[in-house]
């Protein structure tokens, strides 16, 4: 615990830095607010000279606000993608129209799209119908049929 007592202003801004070069190499936003509350505790202690232990609260406490803060305002303000279906691949799947090869009975059933067999919900449909993506709920695509004109317009 005596390491405790010796920490300077330095560490932190060290410490941030280092956080925020991780950030550079890690998928996601992690390691940038807790090298920013670093950052901004060696700021502080070097400013105020502050007891180690006001430090460790300053950083927990600003750790934590800074995620939460990014998080609200992300919730609030998404960012903006040319792909927003990316690493959603149900969703990638809505407005596609695919053959059944097994029939849609009592609101249940599967068709296989690519290499994947996914389970899909909707009216009871026989073998053969065409079906349209029209959501997804978890892993359950959610299907409508197609209602294709008659070419000899009969019905």
């Amino acid at each position: 615990m005596d390491w405790l007592n010796q920490l300077e202003y330095w560490h932190w801004l060290l410490l941030g830095l280092i956080l925020i070069l991780l950030e550079a190499f890690s998928p996601g936003v992690y390691f940038l607010w807790l090298g920013l509350a670093a950052l901004a505790v060696g700021s502080l202690s070097g400013a105020l000279d502050l007891p180690w232990q006001v430090q460790l609260l300053s950083y927990a406490a600003l750790s934590l606000g800074s995620i939460l803060l990014a998080r609200y305002w992300l919730g609030k303000h998404p960012i903006q993608t040319d792909q927003p279906r990316l690493n959603r691949r149900g969703e990638q799947y809505i407005g596609r129209i695919f053959t059944l090869q097994t029939p849609i009975l009592h609101g249940q059933g599967k068709i296989q799209v690519d290499d994947t067999r996914w389970k899909i919900q909707g009216v009871d449909c026989p073998a053969g119908s065409q079906i349209q993506v029209t959501g997804v709920d978890g892993v359950v695509l959610t299907v409508a049929p197609c209602y294709q004109p008659d070419p000899h317009g009969i019905g």
